[in-house]
């Protein structure tokens, strides 16, 4: 076994503080990613990471391709192009919801091969929302299966995942050392992901389909079912004349069904409080309903909304012309960590939030002090041209109805063949997949696809620092001998394993990794660790670069374990354990499935 050096107990300690913190999240995985930058560079005697290595990461041709696919992905979005499919695609389905499913599936996996998987949830979530909605259909049915499709989807192509570029560039840098390495073509391994892709899907139209749970009740029966949707804060003022009623007299007065999760009395705060508790002037209620519901709640005289969550001048101030919105907090969102009060969010937007949904989960903190968190759903009135602008806004993403009218239409056709010639000039050699990537952004930009500004925007910084940040402790791994080490200690089990459970080995072991930390990062620290001990196996490196690149970007079984999952956390109205339930059973089909895919296709 080859010796640790001081290197390699700094670089597996700095791997080690870097799991804990993007575990636990005390402060934003980019930031981790920064840290985990400087101190490689700091530390360079030792990590073999100077100043230039560093920094490296930012002009990485990977984070470079990412950056231009971001900004890609928002040109197609602003024509409107999904927008224009929801027409026909419900008449289509109608109410069944096996068709709905059908359609969710079959768009979302072939769009996210083209324009990367993200930005494909990202558009397509609001038209799936409404299509379950307006046809009685709960949307818990169709955004898990969403999110899962999305990314078997992005395993169809290069292009399909930012895991996908990055995994290619570390195999790439590790190709001087290991000949049979090579950065990855636009379509190396199309015909693995579609595989992956049909399995996926077969999945999710039956055993998937069984196991989703129905949580959130669709708008459009909510006249006869009521489902505990948002929770919301309201204050009994003295001309209120529930005063002196009970809780349980002032619920059958309003007429809806609601859950008071929470009374704070004179500073005491009462948990769950009793349906026989008499109401006080000055009561604050923390109240779990439904849209509808909170619609009628409105209108009860003598309940105020909390001040510090809702605008001065309360509802009745609003006009008509208003409506309501729900929105999801992205995980790079400058509203994380934030309340309602401490974001500016309503004075930045002249909205009303009016509630917080934060998956499955029932909250007891006051909404005042009710911290923001990446999936947490707000519901918000605002008007039209506010809703334009929080669709720019890579805070969020409007998980609601936006008219075709907003989108440049007329622009449709250039996008749609920019990004197509973009996947084709890559596709057949003719340029770096890079600089096809950005010669297709400056298209958008001359074309008035996409206005500067707005390219600027579309892009997710976040994830670029992370990469950039990430990327130096792959060749710190490598340089120190951690990788070697770790090869070897993995090789070992080959004494009492066959060569293709430890493929599967190395599939599981990123699959447990990515489903706790970012996906890229899984990807940076365990190719080079798979990448040696399939030498020290004589077996084919590009084999085990494959397992830990697939298993990297299909991350099914938690919120946290793709960015895709956190979009539809809220909307969907999950619990935790609704990932374990669904993507559980596919993670372990696909972990057989990639397993016995890569070494058919390439062999061992």
């Amino acid at each position: 076994m080859p010796a640790a050096t001081v290197g390699t107990f700094l670089v597996f300690l700095i791997i080690l503080a870097a799991l804990v913190l993007f575990v636990t999240e005390p402060v934003p995985i980019d930031v981790t990613a920064i840290g985990i930058m400087v101190t490689l560079m700091i530390l360079g005697p030792w990590t073999g990471v100077s100043p230039r290595e560093g920094v490296s990461g930012f002009s990485n041709p990977a984070t470079i391709t990412i950056l231009a696919m971001m900004i890609l992905s928002e040109g197609v979005r602003r024509t409107g192009a999904i927008q224009r499919l929801e027409k026909t695609v419900a008449s289509y389905t109608g109410e069944s919801e096996h068709k709905q499913l059908g359609a969710t599936v079959g768009l979302v996996g072939p769009l996210s091969g083209i324009i990367n998987n993200t930005a494909a949830v990202a558009v397509l979530l609001p038209m799936v929302s409404d299509l379950a909605h307006e046809n009685g259909t709960s949307p818990s049915k169709l955004l898990i299966p969403l999110s899962y499709a999305s990314m078997a989807g992005g395993m169809l192509t290069l292009i399909g995942t930012s895991t996908n570029l990055l995994a290619s560039d570390v195999a790439s840098r590790l190709a001087t050392d290991y000949p049979s390495l090579h950065a990855f073509s636009m379509f190396e391994f199309t015909h693995l992901g579609l595989v992956v892709f049909l399995v996926t899907g077969v999945y999710l139209l039956t055993i998937g389909y069984w196991l989703a749970p129905s949580h959130v009740t669709p708008r459009s029966k909510l006249e006869t079912t009521q489902k505990e949707e948002f929770l919301t804060e309201v204050i009994v003022g003295e001309e209120s004349p529930f005063i002196g009623s009970t809780i349980r007299e002032a619920l059958e007065e309003v007429d809806f069904e609601a859950n008071v999760t929470q009374l704070i009395r004179d500073g005491d705060y009462h948990r769950e409080p009793r349906l026989s508790m008499t109401i006080r002037e000055g009561d604050t209620f923390t109240i779990r309903l439904t849209e509808d519901a909170l619609r009628t709640l409105h209108e009860v005289e003598g309940i105020e909304f909390v001040p510090e969550v809702t605008p001065p001048g309360g509802l009745d101030a609003l006009g008509p012309g208003q409506t309501l919105i729900e929105i999801v907090v992205t995980a790079g969102s400058d509203l994380v960590g934030e309340t309602v009060e401490s974001s500016r969010f309503q004075d930045q937007y002249q909205t009303a939030v009016l509630a917080i949904r934060r998956g499955g989960e029932t909250a007891y903190e006051r909404l005042t002090e009710y911290r923001i968190r990446p999936g947490d759903l707000l519901l918000i009135e605002s008007e039209p041209d506010t809703v334009d602008r929080l669709a720019d806004d890579p805070n969020v993403i409007v998980a609601g109805e936006l008219a075709l009218q907003q989108f440049r239409s007329s622009k449709l056709p250039i996008a749609v063949g920019v990004v197509l010639s973009v996947v084709g000039v890559a596709a057949f050699g003719l340029l770096p997949v890079m600089v096809a990537a950005l010669g297709g952004v400056m298209v958008m930009i001359v074309t008035g696809i996409v206005k500067p500004a707005e390219a600027y925007g579309a892009v997710q910084w976040d994830v670029i620092f992370l990469l950039a940040g990430v990327i130096p402790l792959g060749r710190a791994l490598s340089e120190t001998g951690g990788a070697d080490l770790l090869g070897t200690f993995v090789v070992s089990t080959a004494d009492f394993l066959p060569e293709i459970a430890v493929l599967g080995l190395f599939y599981l072991l990123t699959v447990a990794m990515t489903n706790l930390i970012s996906n890229q990062a899984s990807v940076v620290l365990l190719i080079p660790v798979a990448v040696d001990a399939a030498a020290r196996l004589n077996a084919n490196a590009f084999a085990f670069v494959l397992a830990v690149t697939f298993a990297a970007s299909t991350a099914f079984m938690s919120p946290v374990g793709y960015q895709t999952n956190l979009f539809v956390y809220g909307p969907g109205g999950y619990d935790f354990s609704d990932y374990a339930r669904v993507g559980g059973p596919l993670q372990v089909i696909l972990g057989i499935v990639t397993t016995l895919g890569i070494a058919t296709f390439w062999g061992i």
